[in-house]
């Protein structure tokens, strides 16, 4: 039932999804989506979840077997795609809030941030400054893939190569740590 929700909120977007657009896909009535589903709530935070452990899987199979520049641009090239394939599924993690450390919403999480983690152990960080190059590494990744998802990008520079020049100047920032 996630994964068809997740499938339909890729094609009509986050706010598209309903329990009635979901049950008419599976070909249920939508009371019966109560049996697999505590509700639009309960779905949305199935998709997250789902979309973080994908998103984990993805990026953690791109960066294995690199390091430095050749990690950070697996990464974020790996996000990249994931994002632009799945803007529905990906759009239920934002503002999505663990309800505690063993929420699975919080485990799949902490596999992202794991996966972008070993990126920077290619560069020279800091203990004390990984929260920041973390925040700094989502945040170029999550807004990049995220405008360009949303049409965000309506000048005629080529995307990729603004998005390798985005690959660029992070590791140079990272580099000059």
């Amino acid at each position: 039932m996630v994964a068809a929700g997740a499938a339909l909120a890729d094609e009509v977007g986050l706010a598209g999804l309903t329990m009635g657009s979901l049950a008419e896909r599976v070909g249920v009535r939508t009371p019966s989506l109560y049996k697999h589903v505590g509700g639009q709530e309960d779905l949305n935070r199935r998709i997250a979840v789902l979309a973080l452990g994908e998103a984990a899987d993805a990026v953690g199979r791109a960066v294995q077997g690199y390091a430095g520049r050749d990690a950070l641009a697996a990464a974020a090239r790996a996000f990249r795609a994931f994002v632009l394939a799945h803007p529905g599924r990906y759009a239920a993690t934002i503002g999505m809030e663990p309800s505690g450390p063993d929420d699975p919403l919080a485990t799949a999480g902490r596999r992202l941030l794991a996966a972008f983690t070993a990126v920077l152990r290619g560069y020279e960080i800091e203990e004390s400054d990984v929260d920041h190059a973390l925040r700094m590494l989502r945040s170029l990744c999550h807004g990049f893939a995220t405008l360009q998802s949303a049409h965000g990008f309506q000048w005629s520079t080529d995307v990729d190569e603004s998005f390798e020049w985005l690959i660029t100047f992070a590791d140079r920032g990272l580099r000059a740590m």
